[in-house]
């Protein structure tokens, strides 16, 4: 384990039985009021950006705009918020999912990408794959290429990775954790 993954995981609390029973959710928020180990996360999804060549960030709700904004600021390109259907105004694109229990439907504004995008997809966790995978078909039904996905952290037993393989077609899934 490397020092910032050290950092990252030391700064993450484990919270029992929330939002359910037998659920054990990752609390970021003790992360991002740490400067020294949010500036590390900021670093750690910059680099990526750049060393996959992406133009823009596009930052899932609700954490990815926390966690990719900065990182795009940081790497000097531009971000992109993909939201909850009927949150954006004017023309957008959306796309449809499954959850476990149901559907969602996610959206982006239309001209907020171009065929000269490479795109990075930004988000906090990677569970089931689910909200990653339509953002990657939305990305690209935008007329841009995907550049990668980076996620602090990956569930790894939830295995959305192996869902994602033909979503990423080839492009890299960066997790700067996995659990």
């Amino acid at each position: 384990m490397t020092d910032i993954q050290a950092l990252l995981l030391s700064r993450i609390r484990e919270v029992e039985d929330y939002p359910e029973p037998g659920v054990r959710f990752k609390d970021i928020t003790p992360l991002l009021a740490d400067p020294d180990a949010f500036v590390a996360l900021t670093d750690a999804l910059a680099d990526i950006a750049v060393r996959t060549g992406a133009t823009k960030i596009v930052g899932l709700e609700a954490r990815g705009f926390i966690l990719g904004a900065p990182a795009a600021v940081r790497a000097g390109i531009g971000f992109i918020p993909v939201r909850k259907a009927g949150k954006l105004p004017g023309a957008t694109l959306s796309q449809a999912y499954d959850l476990e229990y149901g559907s969602a439907e996610i959206e982006v504004h239309a001209e907020d990408l171009s065929a000269d995008d490479r795109v990075l997809v930004v988000d906090d966790v990677l569970a089931t794959g689910g909200t990653a995978e339509a953002s990657l078909q939305l990305v690209r039904r935008a007329g841009a290429e995907v550049a990668g996905l980076a996620v602090l952290m990956e569930l790894a037993f939830l295995q959305g990775r192996a869902r994602l393989e033909t979503a990423l077609d080839g492009a890299p899934l960066a997790a700067l954790l996995v659990v």
